[in-house]
């Protein structure tokens, strides 16, 4: 297994391994969309963001991706691997936010499958998603990846705001991936 924490780069994607010098653009691009912080577990707005990337350095399990965009030269979010586990040869893909500059591009296509394709060529043969039932765009976008649903997870997140979310759960598994 090859480490996945690289330099990632394919057409407007650019995925750089999160450092200190990302923290302030990223603060600013998640600032970009007040609104759909309510759809996820935790909040990056405020006082909320130092706290979420407080937990996030914590997370040693996370394998944390600045997302920029190649066109600008512009940071625009984030991704993540989670939870890579080198014995099952498992990883989800997850925690990712992209700004609204770049949704409904191709932009999030570009990324999540050169995050997959990076992931299946380090030796995971499975690629997991979890994604909030209420956020539509997400599961329409996993699907579109070619990604099954496998279930609803009912009930088993409480998400910053204190609602109970549902959450669906996707998997890839690197056989039935074309690239």
């Amino acid at each position: 297994m090859v480490d996945l924490s690289q330099l990632l780069e394919a057409g407007p994607v650019r995925l750089e391994p999160l450092a200190e010098h990302h923290i302030e653009p990223l603060r600013a691009a998640c600032a970009e969309d007040q609104e759909i912080w309510e759809i996820y577990p935790v909040s990056m707005l405020d006082d909320n963001f130092d706290r979420a990337m407080r937990a996030f350095h914590d997370l040693k399990s996370w394998v944390q991706f600045a997302v920029i965009s190649t066109a600008t030269g512009k940071l625009v979010g984030m991704s993540n691997y989670i939870n890579p586990d080198v014995t099952t040869r498992v990883t989800e893909i997850g925690g990712t936010y992209i700004a609204p500059s770049v949704r409904g591009s191709g932009f999030n296509d570009v990324m999540k499958k050169l995050m997959i394709d990076h992931a299946f060529d380090c030796g995971f043969t499975r690629i997991e998603f979890r994604v909030d039932t209420r956020n539509k765009r997400s599961m329409a976008a996993v699907l579109k990846l070619g990604a099954t649903h496998e279930g609803t997870l009912r009930k088993n997140r409480i998400t910053w705001t204190g609602y109970v979310r549902d959450t669906a759960v996707f998997g890839l598994l690197k056989d039935e991936w074309v690239r």
